[in-house]
Parts: structure tokens; C-alpha cells; sequence
């Protein structure tokens, strides 16, 4: 297992990938493409892989099947940290924690515990019994219900030594800048807006200097050219990469509600990855939509 110190360092700066959770005929967990995929996505350098994320469908997998998709991203992962998402109530999350660290995983991604709305203190106190359920580094995902400001991060910081990561997804600068100047160089910033890069420019200038990409599942080269830039400062040319490919995908994407999985997952099976259906509640793209996909993804290169 990484340190995680050392994890905090490694994903301080690189790109994420997210890669998605194939499933097979019957609805199980396909390891096989899943591991081809992986092994694809692994010729590419990134700072991490987080496998059972939001991308992965962490919400329609068994807290089992996380165990298997861990153990198979553990076999083909290479020198790539391995983080897991984990959620649902705090006990669940627990067990779920320390199965993934047996499992070979080096860090998770703490995602909401959905549902039932939650007070401050009761939400930092999951938090706070998470790390302390696993010795590895632990990322909080500002998100849903599960949403912390910077005062109650800078105690669960102090707290929690294994606490190395703030991921937002919620949009909110107001409250990732006071994050990220109140807590400084003692944790990591990642990006987790939906298609990120659609927003990776705003959250730079909160103190925000990477993030994940969900397409990085299907255009890798274009996710890795959008982040050279991004990390070069080249405005022009992100914005150039915006109008092309990043906007007409996200016309694609907001056809339907879920189809931030669906149309990468579409993208994946593109790219010639068996990577089966996505799982209910969300739903496939429709015959139209995917071969607006394809149109897309040769318009990448």
C-alpha cells in the first residue's frame, strides 16, 4: 500500500482516470474487459486510477463487487495507485474501507451516503470514523447530501492524518476556495465537477489544480492534450478543445439524466471495449445517440 503522504503527492498534480465497471449479459461484473480496458488506459500516464467511482457506478455495484473490481485493477494497474469509491452508511463504509485495503486498494474516495439529508457535525462524524476504519489515504468528494465546509475539514484534518484529499463536485467556488486557503499545501485538490473539464479553468483559479476525467475512458490522448494545456496555462487551446470536442459531448450528455455514465460507457464500447450495459436505474444511449458518439470520437482523431 502506498503511504498516504505519498498518495497525497502523487495525485497532487496528475491527471485521474475513472474508469468504467463493465458488466456481462447476466448483470455481473466482467473482469476480463475490464481488465483490458484497464490495461489500455494504463499505456497512458496518469497519477491514479479510481476504479468504482461515479463513473464506475459505485451506486448499482455490491459492496463484493468492489472487492473484485479493486482486485482486478490491483492485477494490471502497474506502479498507479489504486483508489476505490466507498459510500453508504457509515458502518457499511467501514467494512467496505478496510475490505478494499485487504484487497490491495491504496487509497478511497469517500462518496455520499445518499438519501437522507444529514447535520454538520453527523456528517463529519462518517468522515471521521472512516479514516480511522483504514490506515489508507482517504479523499472526502463534496457532494449530495454529503457536503463540508472548511472549517469542519480543517478539524477532520487535524484529526485524521490519513485524510490527504478534498474532491468537489458541487460547483460551489465560494466554498473550495476558503477550502483550499485554509487548508493549504495538507491536502490534495481535485476536480469532480461532471466532465470536468468543462469547469477545470474556474476551479484553477480557486486553488484547485487537477481533476478526473471521464472521458479520459475513451479519448485518452484528448483528455492528456486537455490537461498539458491546462497545467501549461494555454487558455486558447483548451478553449479551442472546449468548443470541439468537450461542448458537442456535453450536448450528448444532458440528452438525459444519468447519460454522464452512459455516454462514456458508449464511448468505451466505441473504442472497441466490451464494456456490457449500464445498469438500472440509468439507461443506454439510444441507436441515435451513439452514433453521434462515434461522429464524435472521430472528430478527436
Amino acid at each position: 500500500m502506498i503511504a498516504p503522504t505519498e498518495l497525497r503527492e502523487i495525485i497532487r498534480n496528475g491527471l485521474l482516470s475513472f474508469p468504467v465497471t463493465p458488466f456481462d449479459a447476466e448483470d455481473r461484473f466482467a473482469a476480463r474487459p475490464f481488465s483490458a480496458h484497464l490495461e489500455w488506459l494504463s499505456s497512458y500516464p496518469v497519477a491514479g486510477l479510481i476504479v468504482a467511482g461515479g463513473t464506475g457506478e459505485l451506486f448499482s455495484l455490491t459492496p463484493g463487487e468492489v472487492v473484485e473490481v479493486v482486485k482486478a485493477a490491483r492485477a494490471v494497474s502497474g506502479d498507479a495507485p489504486v483508489i476505490a469509491g466507498c459510500g453508504y452508511g457509515t458502518r457499511i463504509a467501514c467494512d467496505m474501507a478496510r475490505d478494499i485495503e485487504a484487497a490491495g486498494g491504496d487509497g478511497i474516495l469517500l462518496l455520499p451516503h445518499y438519501l437522507t439529508e444529514a447535520p454538520a457535525d453527523g456528517i463529519a462524524a462518517r468522515v471521521r470514523a472512516i479514516c480511522k476504519a483504514t490506515n489508507m489515504g482517504v479523499i472526502v468528494y463534496n457532494r449530495g447530501q454529503a457536503r463540508v465546509s472548511a472549517e469542519q475539514l480543517a478539524q477532520l484534518a487535524d484529526e485524521c492524518p490519513n485524510l490527504i484529499g478534498f474532491k468537489d463536485g458541487t460547483g460551489d467556488i465560494d466554498t473550495v476556495r476558503r477550502v483550499t486557503i485554509a487548508l493549504g499545501d495538507r491536502l490534495s485538490y481535485i476536480g469532480g465537477m461532471p466532465t470536468h473539464e468543462l469547469f477545470a479553468q474556474a476551479y484553477r483559479g480557486a486553488g484547485m489544480p487537477t481533476y478526473s476525467s471521464a472521458v479520459f475512458n475513451f479519448v485518452p490522448e484528448t483528455a492528456l492534450r486537455f490537461h498539458k494545456a491546462f497545467l501549461a496555462g494555454e487558455d486558447a487551446a483548451c478553449e479551442q478543445m472546449l468548443r470541439d470536442f468537450y461542448y458537442p459531448f456535453a450536448r450528448i450528455r444532458d440528452r438525459k439524466a444519468g447519460y454522464a455514465v452512459s455516454a462514456v460507457k458508449a464511448g468505451v464500447r466505441l473504442r472497441g471495449f466490451d464494456a456490457g450495459p449500464v445498469r438500472a436505474p440509468l439507461t443506454d444511449l439510444t441507436d441515435e445517440e451513439v452514433e453521434m458518439m462515434r461522429e464524435l470520437i472521430a472528430s478527436a482523431g
